[in-house]
């Protein structure tokens, strides 16, 4: 019998591009303390979830995948108020 898979292709590629992004050593643990200081809850939780999330497992909030792909882009998030251009000097 056949199995049709959702059609998610945003969400495949952004998995791929993620799994081999988290694949650098520590880059997962790093990932992980800054969504726990951010969101709360313990790190290994934290890396549990990822794991769940590269697995397959769980598929995230668009939320969450976009908090995932600024800390993996090493973009801090923008806060409110702060002008765009930045001082300069």
């Amino acid at each position: 019998m056949f199995s049709a898979k959702a059609d998610r292709p945003y969400f495949d590629t952004w998995l791929k591009r993620t799994r081999k992004q988290l694949a650098v050593s520590g880059r997962l643990s790093q990932t992980a303390l800054l969504l726990s200081q951010e969101e709360g809850g313990t790190p290994e939780d934290w890396a549990d979830r990822l794991r769940s999330l590269l697995d397959g497992h769980e598929v995230p909030s668009l939320d969450l995948l976009t908090r995932i792909d600024t800390i993996l882009s090493h973009t801090p998030p923008t806060t409110p108020g702060q002008d765009s251009q930045g001082s300069l000097w």
